[in-house]
């Protein structure tokens, strides 16, 4: 492990149990399964009161968390929550442990996409499933008691790059956004020649190395488009208000901060923490480093002010 990095002592402990379940192999199944393995390891138990159904919206499976103590006299403020995993690894149970956390806390439903995977299916497909759900919600949300004005879109890493560019797809097509993006450690395509892919490249959990691999298997090298690479629109105005959360010692950590100061001078809202301390993925240290716990109460205090009752 590095060791140039000034971690806590509970972060250092996160991140050795996580590398114990890594796989060298080259085989994508493996490591699927070897996220899968890690994952499980770090998912505690459900709250309760809790209803969870897993179906499908727009073709594209979905899952939902729908708090019990929900009012009945209104429809529901959503989430919907985009995981990470590099575009290739993760599915609904690798996030299970923050999607369940969010939907209490927030006394809201969250609706976790279960987007598909590259290589199999590179760029636009994962990109094009998240819109498919956006759009069906809105087209269904009487049905699912869900009030289609407070919807919240968020995401962590790669999740956070499709969310991104799901708010730019919306816009560009004049239609209705969230009424917030909350985007973690996320990846928009930033150039290689980043500040933090240099002084970053061998961190743990992720290095400059293990972004270019998972990058090339979601996207040809040539892509240009803003939905693959959001630092590229080259209008940044009109979109979602912004929560930005980088981590400190992150080969993507410019992406974040650059996305944020280009929303900020475009005239967006935007809200920005720096993740001091915090390296790429650690969200899922949650209830174990102190660091990682003021993380998730400034993500759960931004989607709270985008999905408050504007009345």
């Amino acid at each position: 492990m590095p060791t140039s990095y000034p971690l806590s002592l509970e972060m250092l402990a996160f991140v050795t149990k996580t590398l114990s379940f890594s796989s060298a192999s080259e085989d994508i199944d493996e490591q699927r399964r070897a996220y899968s393995r890690m994952s499980e390891a770090f998912t505690p138990t459900r709250p309760a009161h809790l209803d969870v159904r897993d179906f499908a919206l727009g073709g594209v499976a979905v899952r939902s968390y729908r708090p019990q103590r929900l009012s009945l006299e209104h429809p529901a403020p959503c989430v919907v929550y985009i995981h990470g995993g590099g575009w290739v690894v993760g599915d609904l149970d690798s996030h299970d442990f923050l999607t369940a956390a969010l939907a209490a806390d927030l006394n809201a439903v969250v609706v976790a996409v279960n987007y598909r995977l590259a290589p199999e299916h590179p760029f636009p497909a994962g990109f094009g499933d998240c819109l498919a759900v956006w759009h069906a919600l809105q087209i269904q949300a009487q049905r699912l008691d869900i009030d289609p004005h407070r919807i919240a879109i968020a995401g962590d890493s790669a999740g956070g790059n499709l969310a991104a560019a799901v708010c730019l797809a919306l816009r560009d097509a004049g239609e209705r956004q969230p009424v917030g993006q909350a985007l973690i450690y996320p990846e928009l395509g930033g150039a290689s020649d980043l500040p933090s892919r240099r002084e970053c490249a061998d961190a743990p959990l992720l290095s400059a190395d293990e972004l270019g691999y998972y990058r090339q298997l979601y996207m040809m090298a040539d892509e240009q488009s803003a939905y693959a690479r959001p630092l590229n629109a080259g209008e940044f105005h009109n979109l979602a208000p912004a929560f930005i959360a980088v981590a400190q010692f992150d080969p993507l950590r410019d992406d974040g901060v650059g996305y944020e100061r280009a929303l900020r001078e475009a005239g967006v809202r935007t809200e920005f923490e720096p993740g001091l301390g915090l390296l790429h993925g650690s969200l899922r240290a949650k209830g174990q480093v102190p660091e990682v716990d003021a993380l998730y109460q400034r993500l759960v205090s931004a989607l709270l002010g985008f999905i408050r009752d504007p009345l």
